[in-house]
């Protein structure tokens, strides 16, 4: 199976459970649900015109919109062709679900790769069994597409964006029905305004939940 990939490179995972964690990041091109405060809005849409050979993906340029179609075999070539040492994989977008990654996250679990998966929940989540889930629920996007159940169920780790009370209630609202108890519950400020942060602390603290920093942002790092 292909996929569209934006780019493809090696960094420190900066944020939820994996915070600190040598990470091979594979950001899939393609995303319907318009998140206002998405900081990858290149990756939304997967034009014709933007397509480039395998090769430009795996060598980051800063350039905009640009994806080649890669096979889970010629990402693991990449990996070994760069000289990538990390063993963790995280599969981001655009919105990696509206892929079926089943074919990807086996293989790369077949080659000595642990695998993650960042998800907004509005797709159906189709990987391997032992992939790391993290959804952080988009809820009322302009894209219009619902949080789905299937993918709040299979997440391994929760990880809401949150700048005020009302973002809350929305994650409140969304897991009536969501068994949590085995979950890793994080909440994330959408800013790095104090004020989001100092509400996300407060919670933190009153629900157990974890709190989770974009350390990558601070350290000014990909």
């Amino acid at each position: 199976m292909h996929y569209p990939v934006n780019e493809v490179f090696e960094t420190i995972q900066g944020e939820g459970v994996f915070t600190g964690v040598p990470a091979i990041f594979v950001r899939l091109q393609g995303c319907p649900v318009a998140c206002a405060w998405c900081d990858t809005k290149h990756t939304w849409d997967v034009l014709e015109a933007n397509k480039v050979t395998p090769e430009q993906v795996t060598h980051v340029d800063g350039s905009i919109g640009r994806w080649a179609n890669h096979t889970a075999q010629s990402l693991i070539d990449a990996f070994i062709a760069k000289g990538f040492t990390a063993r963790h994989v995280v599969i981001t977008g655009g919105e990696p679900c509206m892929y079926d990654l089943r074919p990807l996250t086996h293989t790369l679990h077949q080659h000595g790769f642990a695998t993650q998966i960042e998800t907004s929940g509005t797709f159906e989540v189709r990987c391997d069994a032992s992939t790391w889930v993290t959804v952080s629920p988009k809820v009322n996007m302009k894209g219009g597409y619902p949080v789905l159940c299937q993918a709040l169920n299979r997440a391994n780790e929760i990880k809401h964006p949150l700048a005020t009370e009302h973002h809350l209630a929305e994650l409140d609202e969304l897991l009536k029905d969501i068994d949590i108890s085995a979950k890793t519950m994080c909440l994330q400020p959408i800013s790095q305004k104090p004020r989001a942060t100092a509400l996300a602390i407060k919670i933190c603290i009153a629900r157990n939940w974890r709190l989770s920093i974009q350390t990558h942002k601070y350290l000014d790092i990909d």
